[in-house]
């Protein structure tokens, strides 16, 4: 990663004569090669998963689950989350919640679509992707403002679903990538969501 800010930073002192300029064109170049890196991380865990789901059979799911999902994104956060059965293996999960970092809190809905496959018994694991809307406030030192962001999310997690009672456990790390303006240049674009959810499952 050093490496390959510093090549551009020489290629770019060649071409672009004025040094402001010059250090605004290698943040976002690095940080596109940042995003570029996680997500190429995160395509090839969804093939590794994929080449699983095909090794496996699928999952009776839940028609209905609500409940909590509770994690960390910059911040600590919790979520109302809803799934909603759609297949025997396919169904769409509603999150609803807040994050709350050092100086700026959020709030935002996301809507996934999610594919789910049975390991053994009751663990299931299950892959999906989506895009949010949020808004987001800023406060520090007597210095506010706000705004709001749109996103486009994945997600991959594993679950444990209770054969004694209607309860489901779930793990499941989110990516997520920001559009618009502030809350995307505070976030550097991109932000990993890791989370413990428990739902109670229902007809």
């Amino acid at each position: 990663m050093v490496d390959i800010i510093s090549l551009l930073n020489y290629i770019i002192s060649v071409f672009v004569p004025v040094k402001q300029k010059r250090h605004e064109i290698c943040k976002n170049l690095a940080l596109f090669v940042k995003i570029f890196i996680i997500m190429k991380k995160v395509i090839l865990s969804a093939f590794m998963l994929l080449g699983l789901a095909f090794s496996t059979q699928a999952q009776d799911i839940s028609k209905n689950a609500l409940g909590l999902r509770l994690g960390d994104n910059d911040g600590f956060g919790g979520e109302i989350s809803y799934q909603r059965g759609i297949g025997s293996n396919n169904r769409l999960e509603f999150d609803l919640g807040w994050r709350n970092s050092k100086d700026v809190d959020a709030f935002k809905l996301v809507g996934l679509y999610q594919w789910v496959w049975n390991i053994d018994g009751g663990f299931n694991w299950y892959a999906g992707a989506g895009a949010g809307i949020g808004s987001w406030n800023y406060n520090n030192s007597g210095i506010k403002d706000n705004g709001s962001f749109v996103l486009a999310a994945g997600d991959i997690g594993i679950e444990y679903n209770f054969s004694e009672a209607p309860i489901q456990l779930s793990l499941d790390f989110r990516p997520e990538i920001y559009f618009g303006g502030d809350y995307s240049d505070f976030r550097d674009g991109f932000g990993p969501d890791i989370a413990l959810g428990i739902r109670y499952k229902f007809d």
